[in-house]
Order: structure tokens, then C-alpha cells, then sequence
């Protein structure tokens, strides 16, 4: 059984698309994502620094269209097997849905760009912020988190919980942390998938009408507690509350364990995702998507692994 799966903001970095733009279509590929994203993916993929793309409105949107192109590239011409899963994490959750069918490539980066302009105007309102706290034992950890007055964003592993709220809060948190933890700040500027961003879910609530999502053509795994989506209208009710709630990959990871993932294939910018997996869900192979000198071990891995699912189903039947 094989995985596809797309990270989530932070995993970008400067000129991480100038490898992909040397394909055929893609430069044209990059401009027909842009107009619905509203931004020039191609100029922030490949020439903006890391400041710029470290801004929400710009990240989220980059993170969507590269994934996307990566995907595309994988399968183009190449008449293989669909993957038997699909996930993301965070925004990540976002470019699944358009592998998976439930969106369009256009209505995809439509939403994005309105999430992430949402969420950078509920992050402009307050000076938040987040820490990864990494060990621990995780009732601790957690317990620590809520005395500081903080929520935990994402539940990233068994050793990794991402803390969110005000910038006092995490500098408290810096300080006195959980017994035998490392809490790290991370570089963002906002408390995200927190009630800090209450405005953003109502800006995409009102917004989410406008889609028109598909049924899921392979199983696509929700942030929310590793739920399998069977509809697009499940999808589109769990994506608006995702802004504001919890990430729990964990239970993402858990999901595919016991779907009996053998395989993982993390799109660009990849690392993020299978760095956690190789721990998480020791034994399977794993493949980083993050040039197009990755294609060729990428493509081996769906022929080896892709279909399992849907071949064990049919013998059952």
C-alpha cells in the first residue's frame, strides 16, 4: 500500500522549485496555478528569499502549487497505479485533497490563497507565535502546555507536540518547559490551528459555499483525529474547522498503519513528513520528491507498493 503525502508551511525554502521549472509545461503549469492563487508562484519559487516566502500569504499558497507540480510530474505519461492514500499536514491537507479528486487544481489554490490571507490577518491581530516541544512524556508535556495558558496545535509523533498562543506564553513555556523536553520556537508569525484563528475559520466558512468538491477518488486521511473522508462535503466541514483545530498527525500515522501502509512518497519540499515516518512507522520505504532527479526511485516505489489495497479488496470479494 502506498501513501502520498504533502507538508505543511515551514517545509518551504528558497529556490526549492527551480529544479521542476527545467521540465516541459511546468513554467506554464506554474502560471495557470498563480492566477487563482494571486500570486507569482514561479517568481517565489525560484528567486524570492527565505523572508518572503516565510510570510503565510506567500508560503501556503507555494506549498499547494508545488506539490501539485510534483505529483504531476510523477504520473505523467507514465500509466501508474494510484496511490491508496492521500494526507497532509496543516495546509498539506490542501494539495491531498487535489490529488485525492475531492478538488480541483484551481478551486484548490482558490482556497488556499483565501485561507492563507485569512490567516495572516487573525495572526497581524495579536503577537502569537509556536514551539515544538520535543521528548518528554506526553501527559507532561501537555499538561505543561495548558499551565502556560497554550494549546497544542499539532500532535506531530509520539515525541513532538507543536505549542500555539501568545508570544508571552511561548517565552514562558521557553523557560519553564516540560522535565526532560526540548522546547525549540519556531520561525512563524502566528498561533495557528488555535482559537487565534477564529476570524480565519469564519472567512472560510463563508468562503467554502463557492467550491464545489468531489467524493475522494482514493482514501484522503483528515488532520482531524486520522478520520478517512468518504465525501467532499465532509471534507470541506473539516478543512474550515482545521484553521482553528488541532493538527494531529499522529493519529494520520496511525491511520495508514492500520490501513497497512508499506510505502510513503512525501511530495516537495519533502523531508518533514517521512523524517517522522521513519520513526513513527518503522519498516516502510520511503521516497522524498524533492527534485526531478527523484522521479525515477519515486516511480519504482508506486510500482512496488501502489494498488496493494485495491488487489487485497477485489480477492475478497
Amino acid at each position: 500500500m502506498l501513501a502520498i503525502v504533502c507538508p505543511g508551511q515551514g517545509a518551504q525554502k528558497p529556490g526549492f522549485l527551480s529544479p521542476w521549472r527545467e521540465l516541459p509545461g511546468v513554467a506554464e503549469a506554474l502560471a495557470s496555478l498563480s492566477e487563482p492563487a494571486g500570486i507569482d508562484l514561479l517568481r517565489h519559487g525560484t528567486e524570492s528569499d527565505a523572508d518572503t516566502i516565510r510570510d503565510t500569504a506567500v508560503a501556503q499558497p507555494l506549498l499547494v502549487a508545488s506539490g501539485i507540480i510534483a505529483a504531476s510530474a510523477l504520473y505523467q505519461g507514465e500509466g501508474l497505479p494510484s496511490a491508496d492514500a492521500f494526507a497532509g499536514h496543516s495546509v498539506g491537507e490542501l494539495t491531498a485533497a487535489a490529488l485525492a479528486g475531492v478538488l480541483s487544481n484551481e478551486d484548490a489554490m482558490r482556497l488556499v490563497a483565501v485561507r492563507s490571507q485569512a490567516m495572516a490577518k487573525a495572526a497581524a491581530a495579536e503577537p502569537t507565535s509556536m514551539a515544538a516541544v520535543v521528548g518528554g512524556v506526553r501527559e507532561d508535556v501537555v499538561a505543561t502546555i495548558e499551565r502556560h495558558g497554550l494549546r497544542a496545535a499539532n500532535i506531530n509523533s509520539a515525541a513532538q507536540v507543536v505549542a500555539a498562543g501568545t508570544t508571552a506564553q511561548i517565552a514562558a513555556l521557553a523557560q519553564d518547559g516540560p522535565a526532560r523536553a526540548r522546547v525549540i520556537p519556531l520561525q512563524v508569525a502566528g498561533a495557528f490551528h488555535t482559537p487565534h484563528m477564529a476570524g480565519a475559520r469564519e472567512e472560510l466558512a463563508a468562503f467554502a459555499p463557492r467550491l464545489r468538491p468531489h467524493d475522494p477518488t482514493v482514501p484522503l486521511i483528515s488532520n482531524a483525529s486520522g478520520e478517512v473522508i468518504s465525501s467532499g462535503a465532509r471534507y470541506l466541514e473539516l478543512i474550515v474547522d482545521q484553521v482553528a483545530a488541532p493538527v494531529d498527525w499522529e493519529a494520520c500515522m496511525a491511520t495508514l498503519r492500520d490501513r497497512g501502509v508499506t510505502a510513503m512518497i512525501e511530495v516537495a519540499p519533502a523531508g518533514t513528513l517521512t523524517g517522522l515516518a521513519k520513526r513513527e512507522l518503522k519498516g516502510i520505504a520511503l521516497a522524498n520528491l524533492n527534485t526531478p532527479d527523484d522521479l525515477d526511485a519515486a516511480r519504482t516505489l508506486v510500482r512496488e507498493h501502489a494498488g496493494a489495497a485495491a488487489a487485497h479488496t477485489a480477492q475478497e470479494n
